[in-house]
């Protein structure tokens, strides 16, 4: 790999470890803008200097609490300044940073953080403190619980509980007493030793633990700009969960290396608001959320004037016409997607990316149609992220893109199609998994990573194609194969679908398990004097199933006739991370969820009209629910044919 040198970066070849490049930011360029947080509606800005000082003294003030090399330091809680510093304190420790996801359940941050042998975990607020403490005995690991906001604490004394600023005093006597102390901290930290303890989505089981180096990662870092650069100053708006790898490779790695600004929201229910006044030049999104905006989209000219859809549509039919003739409409500019672009706050960006999971061409197609330069990125926590990219002047809605320069990919054992498993390297890699050396040796052999992933080569240039998980492609009885997560994505294009889960392996037909996106369908609901009470009642009315079933059918059209979905059902409740079903990455837990909903799976290829349903569901405080309704089950093909209405089926 090429050395990454400019006249104004770090070099990470001898600045290898994430509080060198901090370190060496804060001398060079002291007074610039580092990060920005939203705090009572004002953005706060802290500078180079003001982000190294406060690592210097959480880390002196860690120190002074016997955290050392090989320790481990959890974080917990929403994207905020606090958890970058609290990460890069670690690192200056030699000790391991863990990042848990803020609305883990009390299950989940209890295995990680013992099995991660976590000591001391610095929290966001009372909620996370609340969470900590109710597991009392199951985290006895933890020495100290270090909380951000001292809102709502005072009525807590746990011997464990310190509040962040008197860990930075700790830090500044200590700074005090001895001026030197934390620059030969940093000048001790060493790329080769691991740093980051990154958990894995965990699609099929609890999540592994990655151990990864903070030279390799600053070196996956650097290649990912030469493929996809950032300038000084551009500003990139953070609303992914920081434990995920690709947050941690943007907020963390990037912003580092390249000077770029990063933003942290105030809320996510003011994400987009918050979005539209920095003007970001970059953005970062799961595929959901770029999905739930082209939808919001849709949704608000359901509210427009007549006049004013006219001109939607004619505007987005010409930018389509254009991106299908491989130009672009100023016309179309003019007409719709200039205004449209500032109004969600996509006027500034040179690059917009995704990954994390697939995304539908429709919904690419319809993002490049407004002009935003949206990219599809593929890779897996092992491997540091992403390490595939769509070049600029090079965009395929059906692949990936092309490696980075750091990167190799093969696909191997193909089918005569060219279908096989994709495994892959990069100079990033993850060094191994925490406790599980068998694990390891499994996915990783001869220095490959095997991905579990089914995909090939669209040509000579190394276009990737991603079809699914290796094990999620399936046949049905009558020897069909498919891929559930192509045909899901096509109907997640819908405004009215939020998820999906595509029903057929080793059965006669396919069939859906249809999520609705309920604030969209609740609107529409609305405008059609629809009484419905809750989420429950509103997936139950027969208005809704005509709207969706219709939306099915336009999905059907474009899919081959063996392929096409004969019939589905609207599931009751939103699939969700608290119950297993999905990842915190959103990724649908295939396994949970055919157990899970059995019963219901039976009834679909039963030809029972309706399920009757009594359970009870979690939510993410741990309280409990119980659901009674029945699910119909519908029928596409009905009597009369493809085309015919829609019915219960009989």
């Amino acid at each position: 790999m090429k050395k990454y040198t400019t006249p104004d970066y770090a070099d990470i070849a001898t600045l290898d470890t994430f509080p060198k490049v901090l370190a060496y930011n804060a001398k060079n360029w002291p007074g610039d803008v580092a990060l920005r947080e939203k705090e009572f509606g004002v953005w706060q800005e802290f500078s180079w200097k003001d982000y190294n000082d406060r690592v210097k003294w959480m880390s002196l003030g860690l120190r002074e609490l016997g955290i050392g090399a090989g320790d481990v330091v959890g974080i917990i809680g929403e994207n905020r300044p606090e958890w970058v510093w609290a990460e890069i304190s670690a690192h200056a420790l030699r000790a391991r940073s863990l990042g848990l996801y803020q609305d883990s359940l009390h299950d989940e941050v209890a295995f990680l953080i013992t099995f991660g042998e976590a000591r001391v975990i610095i929290a966001e607020d009372e909620e996370q403190c609340d969470k900590l403490l109710e597991l009392g005995d199951q985290i006895p690991t933890v020495d100290r619980i270090v909380y951000c906001d001292p809102r709502g604490m005072r009525k807590y004394d746990d011997p464990r509980l310190m509040s962040v600023e008197d860990l930075y005093e700790l830090g500044r006597k200590a700074d005090a007493a001895d001026a030197q102390a934390y620059d030969r901290m940093v000048n001790d930290t060493r790329g080769n030793e691991c740093a980051i303890f990154c958990t894995t989505s965990g699609t099929t089981s609890k999540p592994k633990i990655a151990m990864m180096n903070a030279g390799d990662f600053l070196h996956h870092c650097a290649a990912y700009l030469r493929a996809d650069p950032k300038l000084p100053g551009d500003n990139y708006v953070s609303v992914l969960p920081l434990p995920w790898i690709m947050e941690q490779v943007y907020v963390v790695g990037q912003s580092l290396v390249s000077r770029q600004i990063v933003n942290f929201v105030e809320e996510q229910e003011t994400m987009m608001a918050d979005l539209r006044e920095i003007g970001p030049n970059f953005v970062l999104l799961a595929p959901r959320v770029w999905e739930s905006i082209a939808a919001d989209v849709r949704a608000r000219m359901m509210d427009s004037t007549p006049f004013k859809q006219k001109m939607y549509d004619w505007g987005m039919k010409l930018a389509r016409g254009a991106l299908d003739a491989g130009g672009h409409s100023r016309a179309a500019d003019i007409l719709l997607m200039n205004a449209l672009k500032d109004r969600l706050g996509f006027s500034n960006l040179r690059s917009a990316a995704t990954g994390g999971a697939a995304m539908g061409p429709e919904t690419f197609k319809f993002f490049h149609a407004m002009g935003v330069p949206l990219r599809q990125l593929y890779g897996q926590t092992e491997l540091c992220g992403a390490y595939t990219i769509h070049r600029p002047d090079d965009i395929d809605f059906d692949t990936v893109g092309v490696a980075f320069d750091n990167s190799e990919i093969k696909v191997i054992n193909s089918d005569e199609n060219g279908v096989g498993e994709i495994v892959a390297r990069t100079s990033g890699m993850f060094t191994s998994y925490y406790k599980n050396q068998t694990a390891y040796d499994e996915d990783i052999v001869d220095g490959w990573m095997h991905t579990g992933d089914a995909g090939y080569f669209k040509d000579s240039n190394k276009h990737l194609v991603v079809i699914d998980r290796m094990k999620d492609l399936a046949e049905t009885s009558n020897a069909v194969r498919y891929s559930p997560q192509f045909i899901e994505n096509k109907l997640k294009f819908s405004p009215f679908i939020a998820e999906a889960v595509i029903l057929g392996k080793g059965l006669p037909f396919l069939s859906a398990m249809i999520c609705i996106r309920f604030s969209i369908m609740a609107k529409w609901a609305e405008q059609r004097g629809i009484s419905f009470t809750n989420y429950t009642n509103l997936s139950a009315q027969t208005e809704v199933y005509d709207m969706i079933a219709e939306e099915v059918r336009q999905v059907n059209e474009t899919l081959p006739e063996a392929q096409r979905i004969r019939r589905f059902l609207l599931l009751y409740k939103e699939l969700d991370a608290d119950d297993g079903e999905l990842t915190r990455t959103r990724k649908v837990r295939r396994g949970v969820v055919a157990e899970k909903y059995a019963d219901i799976i039976d009834a679909v290829y039963s030809g029972t009209p309706k399920v009757d349903i009594d359970t009870m569901i979690t939510f993410q405080d741990g309280t409990k629910t119980r659901i009674q309704t029945s699910v119909q089950v519908v029928d596409l093909e009905g009597r009369g044919g493809e085309n015919s209405t829609p019915k219960a089926a009989e």
